[in-house]
Formats: structure tokens, C-alpha cells, sequence
């Protein structure tokens, strides 16, 4: 059995789906298509069946990519994704828009349950539903009263799948009412009018308000949410808010992870006998991979916080104000949410366009979005805000390094919306975007819900990452370690005899023989050669290595760090990544990483694509590689020109 999750967005599919997959359940794409696919599995009574959370929407009739899976499903008895039963989820609240969908869906002839969800928020607001009246209405369907959130009503739904109909063609809701065509707006106007009158007459007989109405709690606080301007200044006080937590919290379980790494890296160096192995495994995999996992804490509690924000309701807050902004540079409000979701990665923040319907206003997002700072630059972002900026508070509250880390999400935020302006200039279209939203009912979070959110986007984040970041610290190691075997050696024989006249210890002739070695080795003569390119921003070779490998995702410039200087070290002290930044020192022995050359770094992450995977996501999205290759060379363009002007600065 295939059962189909279906819905109004807001009504709490996204708990239904937990509720009865729990950790089931993973995301793929639709086939030919790059709308998300959330699968799972449910168990009834010792069977196992598959069950699809489709996207939210408010009719069968598609506006956008999303709803247009919906309909390509529903209308295609043999697509592989046709349901046997469809859960068709609605807000107790506000039932007649969501019969709307229900009674399209089941005038179908597929099998229905219909979940009336919410029911704790319909009584508290008075409002009561005579289902015995409704199942009058639709007899062919099961309806069951949930409370997903509180995990109330879950055993009923199971028994309603299970005993679900699936053989029987029922008499329509809406007599001779027929499925219109994708193109035909006016009969599909026709058609919802028609079925929302017999919906309004249904609605009367079905729901009864028993208390007076008055103005409610989420009215009250949405006058204070959703101001002109106090609106934008809690919405700025929130994510300076979570920056802060993110630094102070995050800062032990990372020094114990780092510590753990170091320890481990130092374990394995005098388990196994000397020799390349033990020199690939303590030197490459174990910095490589240690420089990634020890950044989960902070991407975990920004995770955390955003999905917080997404269960309570106030997203959508943000959304709302956002569009007033927005609007003026060529974006709407809905923009919002893949720019948001770009802070967690580009790739979903790049595919969450598809809810956009204006085609302008979404190439526009599309070209914009990898500007948002996103979870794979916090790895980069925070090792060299802890290298170059002071740990201190300022007022007594703040701390630096967290107000850094806001500016430079900051930054990335008005550098997205200056281009979306310049951009809405240059793309030229009759279409007129708007904005369509509900304002979803605050909501305590449900914290099963966060959690799931959590751990699933730490496990893509370590899973992904920890592939190419293995790969390429196995690479670089061997790069770093390999050479023209005449030129190594003969730098290497050059620095001992150099040794033998001066006062420099054992461990200071090593460390410099190592170095030396890694100079001549294939991943220094490679540094060489680029580095007159990168040197006006401040940058070394070992810098400029670590630029070109991240171009397959931004933290593997900290692996790539962490591998580099693990080689050049001489194996006895193994330090931590940072200590050996601090004590790096430049040819003319000034630091490598000063002020200016960290904020360079740091600016040039916050412009550069360095995304592989973005630009692929993004090409498949405009279908052209034309839109991919102008967002590489304007954000190219962008970081060297912003590190240039940094360094300058402050140097």
C-alpha cells in the first residue's frame, strides 16, 4: 500500500509524517524533477507500507513546481507515486478552505482518510465539528479527530489506513465535476466556485462556534511581530540573539572535540609502526575529517534555532514583513524562505525557489541565494574569527567574535539583496510577482520535531562533507608528501647541512626539514605557481591550496588546512589546527595570519560560490548554464574585489 500525505500548507503534515514514520524516513527528488521527495515507512499491525509527504497546497490545480508534482501524481492513475489511500491532513480551525482540497481529492474516486488536526487550537477558540454530519457528507472516507503534535489520535489513523475503502467508486461530492486541465484557468475557477459553494453550505450544518469571538492572542502579538518597525528590530534582535549563543555555548564541546582529534591523531602516530600508512592515517584522514566534526556543535544549534523559529510560526512572520522590503529589489516575500534556508545550505535555498511563481523573482532568488552565509562557511568563518579576532565582550553583553560572526551574515545579506536590485534592472519581463501567505497559529515547538530536524541535517552535513573531505585529505596528503624526488632531496639535504652550523635543537631541524619537503612537494610547487595571484589579498601558497580545494565545498578549506600543516609538523607534538596558524610564520617572518589577512579570508568566503553542487542544482533549476556561469563570475568578482579592498584596509 502507498499512502499519499497530502495538505493545506500549515496545518501540521510535517507532525503527521513523524508521528507515524518516526526515524523511517528519508528526502530524495521526484523523478525528472527536483522537488523533494519525503519517504518513509509505516507499520500497520506487522506490515510495512511506504507513505509520501507530498508538498502543501490548496488545491489540485498547480501554481508552482511543488503543486504541479501534486497534480501530475493525482491525475496519472499510473504514475509510480499513485497512491492507494490518501492522507489528506486539515486544520480543524479553518475547515472550510481546507474541504477545498479534501473533496478535490476524493471527487478522484482514491481512497481517503481526512485527518481533522489541530483540535486542541479548535477548542480553545470554541469551535466544534459534527463528524458524524461530515461523514454524511463524504461516506467513502474515514475521518479521524488528531492532535499530531501532542501524538494524540495516532493509533486511530493507523486503523483508518488499514480499513480505508480501496476498492469501491463512490458518488462525488461535487456532482459531474471533472478534473480541468493545467492550462484551463476558467474552468478551474469555475470549478472551485462551484465547489466552494456546496462547502459553505456543508460548513454550516457541520461547525458550530461556542464562544464568543474575540480577538485572539496571535492577533495581539502579530500587532507587535509584523510592525513597520519593531518588526525588523525583534527580527534583528533574534539573530543577533542566536549568533551570541551559537559562539558562547558551542566554544566547550569544540575544544573537546579538538582535543579529542589531537589525542586521537597522537594515539594512532605511536600505535602503528612509522612508515606511510601511519603517517596517511595520522597526518591526512584524521586532521582532515577532525577539522569538519569538530564545527557540529555550532552548526547543530544554528539547525536548532532555525527550526525553532519554523515550529513556532514565526517564519512566516518573517516572511510577511520581509516582502515590504524585498519588493522594491525585485523579490517578494517568499524569497525569504529560500534565502533562509540557504543559511543551512544553498542547495535546498536554490530548489525552495520552485514556490515562487513569478519567473523573474525567482531567477533572481536563484542567483542570489548562495550569498546567504550557509552552514558549510561556519567550519571557515569561526576557525579564523578565533585566530584573528579577541575573545572580549563589549557593554558588558556582547561578545566580539559573536558580533563578528553577525556581521558577516550581515554582510552576505546586503550583498544578496544590492545584486537582487541590480539584477531587477537587467532582467526585463511583463510578469507581476505577489506574494499569497497565511500566517500559521503560534505554536509551542514540538521538540521531537526539532530533533528529527536536527540530527537528519547534521547526518547529510558529516555524511556529505566527510566524503569529500576524506577524498581530498587523502589526495592532498599524498600530494603533500610526494615529490620530485631529486628536488625534495636535495632541499632536504641542503637545510640539514644548513642544521649542522647553527644552534637549532633536533625538533627545530625536523620541523624545518618538514617544511622544507612540503615546499618541494607537488602540493607546494602547485601553491607556488598560483600564489602571485592570491598574494595581494594576503594570501600564501598553503592558503591558495586550500582556496582551490574548496571549490568542492566550502569547509574543506579547514581539512585542507588541517592536512597541510599535520604534514609540515613534524609528527611529534601534534598541536591543534589553530595553535599551528598562530605560530606560522612568512618567509620574512612576519605572521601569516594577522587581522587582515583573517577579515580578507573571511570576506572573501562570504562572496565566493566555492559550491560545486550549487552551480549543478542551479543549472538544473534555469535549465541553461548561462544564469550558473554569470553567478560565478559576478560572486568571483565579488570576494577578490571585497578581499582586496580588506586587506588594504588593514594591513
Amino acid at each position: 500500500m502507498k499512502i499519499a500525505l497530502l495538505g493545506n500548507p500549515n496545518t501540521g503534515k510535517s507532525s503527521i509524517f513523524n508521528l507515524l514514520t518516526g526515524m523511517r524516513q528519508h528526502v530524495g527528488n521526484f523523478p525528472g524533477v527536483t522537488v523533494d521527495k519525503k519517504e518513509g515507512t509505516v507499520k500497520i499491525k506487522g506490515e510495512t507500507y511506504s507513505i509520501i509527504d507530498f508538498p502543501g497546497t490548496y488545491s489540485v490545480y498547480p501554481r508552482s513546481k511543488d503543486e504541479q508534482v501534486v497534480y501530475d501524481v493525482l491525475s496519472n492513475s499510473a504514475h509510480k507515486d499513485y497512491p492507494s489511500v490518501a492522507l489528506v491532513v486539515a486544520d480543524a480551525t479553518n475547515i472550510e478552505r481546507n474541504l477545498l482540497l479534501f473533496s478535490q481529492i476524493y471527487d478522484l474516486n482514491i481512497p481517503c482518510v481526512l485527518a481533522l488536526n489541530m483540535r486542541d487550537l479548535a477548542k480553545g477558540k470554541g469551535i466544534e465539528i459534527d463528524i458524524t454530519a461530515l461523514e454524511v457528507a463524504f461516506p467513502a472516507a474515514k475521518i479521524v479527530e488528531t492532535n499530531a503534535r501532542a501524538g494524540f489520535g495516532k493509533d486511530r489513523l493507523l486503523n483508518a489506513l488499514e480499513t480505508a475503502d480501496r476498492k469501491s467508486v463512490h458518488a462525488p461530492f461535487l456532482p459531474n465535476a471533472k478534473l480541468a486541465a493545467v492550462e484551463d484557468y476558467k474552468a478551474q475557477e469555475a470549478e472551485a466556485a462551484a465547489r466552494f459553494e456546496h462547502i459553505q453550505l456543508l460548513v454550516q450544518k457541520i461547525k458550530k462556534v461556542t464562544l464568543p469571538k474575540k480577538q485572539s492572542f496571535d492577533t495581539k502579538l502579530d500587532r507587535i511581530l509584523v510592525h513597520p518597525i519593531f518588526g525588523y528590530v525583534i527580527f534583528s534582535a533574534i539573530l543577533l540573539i542566536i549568533f551570541q549563543f551559537i559562539f558562547a555555548v558551542a566554544t566547550i564541546p569544540m575544544d573537546l572535540i579538538d582535543g579529542s582529534f589531537s589525542k586521537f591523531s597522537a594515539y594512532i602516530s605511536s600505535l602503528l609502526p612509522q612508515g606511510i600508512l601511519s603517517d596517511l592515517i595520522a597526518q591526512g584522514i584524521i586532521p582532515g575529517i577532525g577539522g569538519v566534526v569538530v564545527f557540529v556543535p555550532q552548526i547543530a544549534l544554528l539547525f536548532f534555532f532555525i527550526s525553532l523559529l519554523e515550529e513556532s510560526g514565526y517564519l512566516a512572520r518573517v516572511v510577511f514583513i520581509m516582502d515590504r522590503i524585498m519588493r522594491p529589489l525585485g523579490l517578494n516575500g517568499k524569497s525569504v524562505v529560500p534565502l533562509m534556508s540557504s543559511v543551512a545550505c544553498a542547495i535546498p535555498g536554490v530548489m525552495a525557489t520552485r514556490t515562487i511563481s513569478d519567473w523573474k523573482e525567482r531567477l533572481i532568488t536563484i542567483l542570489v541565494a548562495p550569498l546567504m552565509s550557509c552552514s558549510a562557511r561556519i567550519p571557515v568563518y569561526t576557525l579564523l574569527i578565533a585566530l584573528v579576532i579577541p575573545n572580549k565582550t563589549l557593554f558588558h553583553f556582547f561578545n566580539l567574535q559573536g558580533l563578528v560572526l553577525f556581521g558577516l551574515y550581515a554582510l552576505g545579506l546586503f550583498a544578496a539583496l544590492l545584486i537582487a536590485f541590480i539584477l531587477k534592472q537587467t532582467i526585463k519581463t511583463k510578469e507581476k510577482g505577489y506574494l499569497l501567505l497565511e500566517l500559521p497559529s503560534f505554536k509551542p515547538p514540538q521538540w521531537k520535531n526539532v530533533g528529527m530536524v536536527v540530527w537528519e541535517k547534521l547526518r547529510v552535513f558529516v555524511t556529505d562533507a566527510g566524503k569529500v573531505i576524506l577524498a581530498i585529505s587523502i589526495i592532498l596528503w599524498a600530494m603533500a608528501t610526494f615529490g620530485p624526488s631529486n628536488q625534495m632531496q636535495l632541499a632536504e639535504k641542503n637545510v640539514r647541512q644548513s642544521a649542522k652550523h647553527s644552534t637549532l635543537s633536533k625538533a627545530e631541524t625536523e620541523q624545518k626539514v618538514a617544511a622544507i619537503r612540503l615546499e618541494n612537494s607537488y602540493i607546494g610547487i602547485l601553491g607556488k605557481t598560483i600564489e602571485p595571484v592570491i598574494r595581494p589579498l594576503g594570501y600564501d601558497w598553503k592558503i591558495g591550496i586550500s582556496l582551490i580545494t574548496s571549490f568542492a565545498a566550502r569547509e574543506v578549506f579547514v581539512g585542507s588546512l588541517a592536512t597541510i600543516y599535520a604534514v609540515q609538523d613534524d609528527g611529534g607534538e601534534n598541536k591543534r589546527l589553530i595553535d599551528r596558524l598562530r605560530e606560522d610564520k612568512r618567509a620574512d617572518g612576519k605572521p601569516t595570519y594577522t587581522l587582515a589577512s583573517g577579515v580578507s579570508l573571511m570576506i572573501f568566503y562570504v562572496f565566493a560560490m566555492q559550491c560545486m553542487a550549487t552551480l549543478a542544482v542551479v543549472k538544473r533549476e534555469t535549465k541553461s548554464w548561462k544564469w550558473p556561469l554569470i553567478q560565478i563570475g559576478f560572486m568571483a568578482a565579488l570576494a577578490y574585489t571585497g578581499a582586496w579592498i580588506a586587506y588594504t584596509l588593514l594591513a
